[in-house]
């Protein structure tokens, strides 16, 4: 099958398979003719407020078929979406806006961007638009997603793929008009790139408003679900069930359970390979940038445990110590990566620089070694990055919205573990006045940052937690306090 514009691939599938499910959110769907007609008059919709090629659209839409609308309207105009979440605080999402300068703001109250045309949730196009199909025209640009960045200030990643697709390249295990189920945010790059390849590929695709663990079953089971993406933190709730629960949903679709975006502990990878077989787990390791990535079956990790897997075919990939020298296998270092093509060929940041090193090596900020095999092994962020369920959170960005309070002079932000979600936020706050009232803490963090930024404990201190240069020693106030909760 020959490479399809984004602006004509619903076209495709509509011809081939018009009265088929192409999108189904909870019980409500959209069959592929419905949403080739809906996405052409959208399109015309955004057109009329200016939308062009290789624009950007930022997209501020919760799960469901809406948000895939916006999308593909957008493609459709060969412009590029950049989604946000939809409950991003309007601090945060102004700064977006301000880095991407779109177009247009889709999910945002009508006035909110004047004079940006701003189009809120729900919004319907003039049924006078015409549902025919508009010029072919592709954006150079497939997406642009949002990171929240070291610097506490948000980043756009913007792709350098086009907005392009063969379906029938293998990819990410996706079956040619199977079915694919995705229970996490949309717009993060995940869940976002694993909906979008296998809508491209003529799929249909499940998606729910938020993560439930017997709900997932069940839409595995009322779909016949080929390919499911989760997180570890999903895989554990699952695994929280009663087996009798687990037991009665027919999960004998699936092909493929891929999970990503956090490390899964050794013992619930094992518990799903024994529950639903090695050949069915699989598990990516990987940026939003796309310079490289690892990717691993459980077949392979059976005879590799605790690996990540060996770098795809198209990324080259290192481990370095502190002057830069390649360490041996066993030995542990930073990781970094290179795509074949060369550095820069994948993406270009807006509002950040990447972390690289000579030859056009790039990091993501991970630590790890590689045996004898090439089979790579995490060890830790060299970052100060914490991993929350899945979603990336620096502390720096959280810091900000802290000490934005009155009478606190700094603060810090570490990861402590969690057993359900990986790591729970935790502020220690100088603030020599002494604790505030933790509900007025919540409320005026809520207007700055998204729920799951909001540290889950705080504790206050009278004395500096940063040195004289402004650095914070991290790992020994971590350390500090899992030793207190140790003794």
């Amino acid at each position: 099958m020959a490479i399809i514009s984004l602006s004509r691939i619903v076209a495709h599938w509509a011809d081939q398979q018009g009265d088929r499910v192409a999108i189904d959110h909870e019980g409500a769907s959209t069959t592929w003719a419905d949403l080739e007609r809906r996405t052409n008059r959208l399109a015309r919709a955004y057109q009329s407020l200016g939308v062009q090629a290789d624009d950007f659209v930022t997209i501020a839409l919760p799960n469901g078929i809406e948000f895939f609308e916006a999308c593909l309207a957008t493609w459709k105009l060969g412009a590029t979406p950049q989604p946000v979440s939809a409950r991003l605080p309007k601090l945060e999402r102004d700064q977006i806006i301000e880095l991407g300068k779109p177009r247009i703001v889709v999910g945002v109250q009508a006035g909110e961007y004047d004079p940006l045309p701003s189009i809120p949730e729900g919004f319907e196009p003039d049924a006078g638009l015409s549902d025919e199909a508009l010029p072919e025209v592709t954006a150079s640009s497939i997406k642009a997603m949002t990171s929240g960045g070291s610097t506490g200030r948000p980043k756009l990643i913007v792709s350098k793929l086009p907005a392009v697709w063969d379906p029938d390249i293998p990819y990410l295990e996706i079956p040619l008009q199977g079915t694919m189920l995705i229970p996490g945010p949309l717009y993060h790059n995940g869940p976002f790139l694993w909906a979008m390849i296998a809508l491209f590929k003529g799929c249909t695709v499940a998606v729910t408003t938020r993560f439930d663990p017997e709900k997932t079953l069940a839409v595995i089971e009322r779909l016949k679900v080929n390919v499911a993406y989760m997180v570890p933190t999903m895989m554990r709730r699952i695994w929280g069930l009663p087996e009798d629960i687990r037991a009665k949903y027919d999960l004998s679709s699936l092909v493929a359970l891929w999970h990503l975006a956090a490390p899964c502990p050794a013992w619930l990878k094992e518990a799903y390979i024994e529950w639903l077989g090695a050949e069915v787990i699989w598990e990516l390791y990987g940026g939003t940038e796309g310079q490289g990535s690892t990717t691993i079956q459980g077949t392979e990790w059976l005879e590799h445990k605790g690996s990540v897997g060996r770098p795809v075919e198209s990324c080259e990939m290192k481990i370095v110590n502190e002057a830069g020298e390649i360490v041996p296998p066993g030995e542990i270092g930073e990781v970094f990566l290179r795509p074949l093509d060369g550095a820069g060929t994948t993406y270009r940041y807006i509002g950040a620089e990447a972390r690289a090193i000579e030859g056009g090596w790039e990091s993501l900020g991970d630590m790890g070694w590689m045996d004898e095999d090439g089979y790579l092994y995490l060890t830790d962020r060299l970052s100060d990055m914490v991993l929350v369920g899945g979603a990336n959170i620096y502390p720096a960005e959280v810091e900000a919205a802290i000490e934005a309070y009155p009478g606190v002079r700094s603060s810090a932000v570490i990861g402590l573990p969690d057993e359900d979600m990986g790591a729970r936020l935790h502020a220690i706050i100088d603030r020599p006045e002494g604790a505030v009232d933790e509900a007025a803490m919540q409320a005026h963090l809520s207007d700055r940052l998204v729920r799951y930024k909001i540290p889950k404990s705080f504790e206050y201190v009278a004395e500096a937690v940063r040195d004289d240069a402004g650095k914070v020693r991290r790992k020994a106030l971590r350390d500090a306090r899992l030793a207190s909760t140790a003794d």
